[in-house]
């Protein structure tokens, strides 16, 4: 037998192996970002049918039960409206938001800015109930309120955090924050920031469709309360007053969280 015969025939002979497609990676973030939209949405996003943009799709993920609340909702003592509101939902244009953080500001209460009567800064606190209240802090960050009670009352409840739900890229874009840690999103600054909204939101109508609104959503299972943060200048029956509530083990709770406890 030539050589190149006899090579031949050992080809012939040696055992074939078949070809395992290599397995992917998940990406743990990735993961992690899209069980906290889990919790809301029954199922994935579809994808947008032709002609409709991404966030289109998007907009249309949450499931019938994620109905605008009506006005009545919001007709009530602030103190009762703030731990109602955990678990709600924010929405403005492709970005929804689960409020996970709120406080509540009462008439007669010294870290209300009711308590500086009826200004032209204060009016729309003093607005009918269901109302957005928007003010700029320290000259740089806008603080969403949800106005409580009958008109006149002067009473809000503060979103102080929230947790991402749909819309992920654009909560970045705007934070100029890439990232999906909590950080995104804990402190009324960040939100206020994430929803892209100004002073000229206040008086706005949070539940008629279109613009900013209040969607319904899961009831959280247990909260956590605990004093306000940042009114040392109020009195002391209203500084030590637990009227921060927080829905209990969730990240994205702003700080301090050892002030927090179960009711």
């Amino acid at each position: 037998m030539t050589t190149t015969a006899a090579g031949t025939a050992a080809a012939k002979l040696r055992p074939r192996f078949k070809r395992t497609p290599r397995r992917r990676k998940k990406n743990p973030a990735a993961t992690k970002s899209a069980g906290l939209a889990e919790e809301i949405l029954p199922s994935g996003p579809t994808p947008p049918p032709p002609g409709q943009s991404p966030s289109a799709a998007r907009h249309v993920a949450l499931p019938d039960s994620a109905a605008i609340l009506p006005q009545s909702f919001f007709l009530v003592d602030a103190l009762d409206l703030a731990p109602r509101l955990l678990g709600k939902l924010l929405r403005r244009d492709d970005v929804v938001l689960r409020i996970t953080e709120v406080e509540a500001y009462r008439p007669n209460d010294t870290a209300c800015h009711g308590r500086f009567g009826l200004t032209a800064r204060t009016a729309p606190v003093f607005g009918p109930g269901g109302h957005a209240y928007v003010y700029l802090c320290y000259g740089l960050h806008m603080l969403l309120n949800i106005v409580a009670d009958k008109e006149g009352a002067g009473a809000a409840v503060l979103i102080r955090s929230c947790a991402p739900v749909i819309g992920m890229e654009t909560i970045q874009e705007r934070r100029r924050q890439k990232t999906e840690k909590p950080v995104l999103l804990t402190g009324p600054g960040k939100v206020g920031q994430a929803l892209g909204i100004s002073t000229d939101w206040s008086h706005h109508p949070l539940y008629t469709p279109g613009g900013l609104e209040v969607l319904d959503g899961p009831k959280p299972e247990n909260i956590l309360i605990g004093p306000r943060v940042g009114i040392e200048y109020a009195s002391p029956e209203h500084v030590s007053a637990p009227w921060r509530f927080a829905i209990a083990g969730s990240p994205w709770i702003s700080a301090p969280k050892n002030t927090l406890r179960p009711p």
